[in-house]
């Protein structure tokens, strides 16, 4: 709670992120993925979560801006590749291309520059079928229908996740062009998929 005081746009929440939030999460990444790349990632709690799913840890590049956070782990995912950038800088790191994006970051709280800014990085990074994996608190997308548009992406999102303080949903963004009968991962039978081709 202390670090969500002391800077409210860099951590999303007053509570870390529940068990069942992170396991939500880690089950839209790709049954076949290997490369992980996570924004914000705060304490760690999708970090351990994908280890403990079966990707290694040194398949994990994690952005971590926050001082405190970058050291926690550094401590607890030695083989993990840790930049201590904002998530902006993902097109410009080496690797890839990663299979899934997991973002822990506050979108809501993002201009739209900054939103399209970490959007069009990460897209820029992911391979043809990856995906972008973002929890919101909201009622609706955490990513504008503009930015939707612009990047030509479509979203599917989970039912609601109560036991999340807050209670949270999840959101799968993908590249408009891939058709989901190829996708490496079919949808979770409780989640649904929106065009948001149209820009406003």
């Amino acid at each position: 709670m202390l670090q969500f005081l002391r800077k409210p746009r860099q951590v999303a929440a007053l509570a870390p992120s529940s068990r069942a939030l992170a396991k939500a999460m880690v089950e839209q990444v790709p049954h076949r993925a290997k490369r992980i790349a996570e924004l914000g990632p705060g304490t760690g709690v999708f970090t351990r979560c994908l280890v403990d799913h079966g990707i290694a840890e040194q398949d994990l590049t994690l952005f971590e801006i926050n001082p405190r956070f970058a050291d926690l782990l550094a401590h607890r995912f030695p083989r993990a590749v840790l930049h201590r950038l904002p998530a902006q800088e993902l097109a410009g790191v080496a690797g890839g291309p990663f299979d899934a994006v997991v973002s822990g970051l506050p979108l809501l709280s993002m201009t739209a520059a900054e939103q399209e800014a970490i959007l069009d990085a990460a897209f820029a990074r992911l391979a043809p079928d990856g995906a972008f994996i973002q929890f919101t608190y909201g009622p609706a997308s955490p990513v504008r229908r503009g930015i939707c548009g612009k990047l030509q992406l479509t979203f599917t999102r989970t039912r609601r996740i109560w036991a999340n303080l807050p209670p949270a949903t999840v959101y799968v963004f993908r590249r408009a062009r891939v058709p989901a009968r190829i996708l490496d991962m079919e949808p979770a039978a409780d989640a649904w998929t929106t065009r948001c081709l149209e820009p406003t």
